[in-house]
């Protein structure tokens, strides 16, 4: 039988809690340039300039300006936000965190940016031939297809997002392949296959999830799980993944998404209504030089309810935490895993009630340990010698 004996606190070292520290001031400073870009260009009227622009690359073709537009925005931000990338990049090196190399980082940068102008197009085209066809309920039609496209990528990501920039293949130990299979049956869960990801040649931190839906729908191993982590570990963390599946919140998670998204879009309709038909900020509803109000919009919302967003997060990851608990023969491995985890990834295990509060969408490990311990204490063949 386990130990029944409780396991000493890891606290917190100065080096771990510097490294989340300068992560967390690089992700403010990235909104807050983000923010001062799209100010800036409704302050100024570049907006218009670069509309212009556009129409005129385009030969007045709207759809083709339009695209030109979205282009050179994305260009703009990213060359304002590369010194940040940058030194995120020097940061995970400097913890060594990281096996990336520089001309690998940079071609999934690119990737990264093509992606978002690729999806980024397919959304603002959609948008505004929705407010070019129904001014008036241009915002619900395009809320609709929003909600749609997200689980559309959230369908594929596993398929084709997912290899752009990281290499699977099937998983080789058999044993465990079948461990977690059964793990997935007993959860109601149907898997596609268990998949090692590669995750080494890039970091030296771990993780798992269960990716995608339906028939996508897959266990993956991070390698540098599967080579530091016991069976038993490896599968207490499955074992939360399919938490999340066995109290539905994949579905929970769209129904807040199709509420906060239904207002979201409402309220920004509302202000681009404003800005053009009270203030004469715009020629009109569908001219594209108001896009970086409606991103400003959006932006400002997400802010906003950031704080509510990760508590309904973490109160889900609770729920997957006790489902873990509930479905595993000995909790031991559980609290072995989070510890090794937050060694190896760097995480903080008791930041303060603030940052907890502000910036986590997971409860901090102290506390999830600490529920793990005392479940233990209740198991009695657990206190057994």
């Amino acid at each position: 039988m386990a130990d029944a004996s409780p396991m000493v606190a890891q606290a917190d070292s100065p080096e771990t809690r510097r490294y989340n520290r300068i992560h967390r001031w690089l992700e403010i400073a990235d909104f807050l340039i983000g923010l001062a870009f799209l100010v800036v260009l409704l302050a100024t009227g570049w907006t218009s300039t670069l509309r212009d622009w556009a129409y005129r690359s385009s030969g007045q073709h709207y759809m083709l300006a339009v695209f030109f537009y979205i282009t050179m925005l994305l260009a703009i931000s990213k060359v304002l936000g590369f010194g940040l990338d940058y030194y995120g990049f020097r940061l995970e090196h400097r913890y060594n965190l990281s096996n990336q190399r520089i001309r690998s980082w940079l071609w999934d940068q690119a990737k990264t940016w093509i992606i978002t102008l690729v999806i980024g197009t397919v959304l603002v085209e959609l948008i505004y031939w929705t407010i070019r066809t129904s001014p008036q309920h241009w915002w619900m039609i395009a809320w609709v297809v929003f909600i749609l496209l997200s689980v559309f990528f959230a369908q594929i990501a596993p398929v084709v997002l997912f290899p752009l920039f990281y290499k699977f293949k099937p998983l080789e130990n058999d044993s465990l392949r079948t461990r977690l299979l059964r793990l997935s049956d007993r959860a109601g869960t149907h898997v596609r296959e268990v998949y090692e990801w590669e995750l080494s040649e890039k970091s030296k931190k771990a993780n798992a999830a269960l990716a995608g839906l339906g028939a996508t729908r897959r266990i993956i191993l991070a390698d540098t799980l599967l080579q530091n982590y016991s069976d038993d570990e490896i599968e207490s963390v499955l074992a939360h993944e399919l938490g999340h599946h066995v109290h539905k919140h994949i579905m929970k998670g769209i129904a807040v998404e199709v509420v906060v998204s239904f207002f979201g879009f409402w309220i920004t309709a509302e202000i681009l209504r404003y800005a053009v038909d009270t203030r004469g900020m715009f020629e009109s509803l569908h001219d594209f030089a108001n896009l970086p109000l409606l991103v400003l919009g959006s932006t400002v919302m997400s802010f906003i309810l950031m704080p509510l967003m990760n508590a309904y997060s973490r109160s889900k990851e609770r729920e997957a935490d006790r489902y873990a608990l509930e479905s595993i023969p000995d909790v031991t491995p559980f609290i072995t895993s989070m510890n090794k985890l937050a060694d190896q990834n760097m995480a903080e295990r008791e930041p303060s009630r603030l940052v907890e509060w502000f910036f986590h969408s997971h409860p901090a490990i102290s506390k999830r340990v600490a529920v793990a311990e005392a479940w233990r204490k209740t198991q009695p063949q657990m206190n057994a010698d």
